[in-house]
């Protein structure tokens, strides 16, 4: 099972942004040191949630300083950009990381219309046009010429420059709240990142994803291939006893939701997620549904058990609500030193 670094760096304040942004960069270099395989950057826009905010400008940053971990977006909020721009930035991004990068998209936030808004768009737009968006997306990366005449974009041009330095493109993989949006990847063959929900119930998720694909008349190769690009998500908190572990999981957790519920009070519309979209999920609220957390054995039991449920990649946020950058880094070297050898002497 490979793991993942999920980089989701709350700044409280704005005076921190620009050392939380640092401490994240260290982060990251610590993720590649202990062995990890990927970081995974996200979009969250003018509440602190993500300090740096642009997966795209910061994933450059992160290229530069790693040289083996694959680049991921978890994701790019695809509703806030123009696909051809993203298109020419994520081949420029990919040549940068010398083909390490992972293009996730979704249509934004299900809980921030104010993201929508300081764009100036709609909330139904990331709706609207996430397929097209796609669509365009991969054209770009691939058509000489291009030709698209969409519902929402009508474009021509003779090449993308640069192309991508993976070929045909870098890999897209689909974020899925719902069962729905899930089955509907399985049957066209996309990956998908899936969020914080009940083991038993993620790994009944990924058996309906395969009797879907099969279903579909991919072949056992093509399913296999596709169930190896897909990822299932969780926190995590290693220390020497269980205690100190919860104690640290359970402050930033709180610390986490705390913000996010400010956010949402004070700038969305009246107030509180919107009604629109998926609304919060049970599992996301829950401290032991969202962490892995313990010493390191035990934490790699709970690892051996994803494994057992069928999980083939596992995202893993080490930095939850601003904890402290020394706590945080502590963390991630037992959990690389002690906690990773073991689960994988397990397998």
């Amino acid at each position: 099972m490979r793991i993942g670094s999920f980089i989701f760096p709350v700044s409280h304040h704005p005076h921190k942004d620009s050392g939380v942004i640092d401490s994240t960069l260290e982060e990251i270099e610590l993720a590649e040191h202990i062995g990890l395989d990927a970081v995974w950057l996200t979009e969250h826009h003018f509440d602190g949630a993500v300090a740096y905010a642009d997966p795209l400008v910061f994933g450059a940053a992160v290229a530069a300083r790693t040289e083996r971990v694959k680049i991921g977006f978890a994701v790019v909020e695809l509703a806030l950009h123009h696909p051809i721009r993203l298109a020419t930035q994520t081949s420029i991004l990919d040549n940068l990381s010398h083909g390490r990068l992972i293009v996730g998209t979704g249509r934004g936030s299900a809980f921030n219309h104010y993201e929508y808004m300081g764009f100036g768009i709609e909330m139904q737009d990331g709706i609207d046009r996430l397929d097209e968006s796609e669509e365009l997306l991969v054209k770009a990366w691939t058509a000489t010429p291009l030709k698209h005449q969409g519902e929402h974009w009508q474009i021509k041009f003779p090449m993308l420059r640069p192309r991508p330095y993976q070929k045909p493109h870098p890999p897209l993989i689909r974020a899925c709240i719902s069962e729905a949006s899930t089955i509907a990847m399985a049957r066209i063959g996309r990956p998908v990142m899936l969020g914080i929900m009940p083991l038993d119930a993620l790994a009944s998720r990924l058996s309906d994803f395969r009797d879907t694909m099969l279903g579909a008349g991919f072949d056992e190769q093509a399913v296999e291939a596709t169930l190896d690009q897909c990822w299932a998500s969780r926190n995590v908190f290693v220390a020497d006893t269980y205690e100190e572990a919860r104690e640290a999981a359970e402050r930033g957790f709180a610390r986490e939701r705390k913000h996010f519920g400010e956010a949402r009070r004070l700038f969305n519309p009246g107030g509180g997620p919107p009604q629109q979209g998926s609304g919060t999920s049970s599992s996301r609220e829950n401290l032991e549904m969202s962490f892995v957390m313990g010493t390191p054995s035990q934490v790699a039991d709970e690892l051996a058990a994803f494994q057992d449920a069928g999980v083939r990649n596992l995202m893993l946020k080490f930095n939850t609500g601003e904890m402290d950058t020394h706590r945080a880094q502590s963390s991630m070297r037992l959990f690389g030193d002690k906690a990773l050898p073991l689960m994988r002497g397990r397998s």
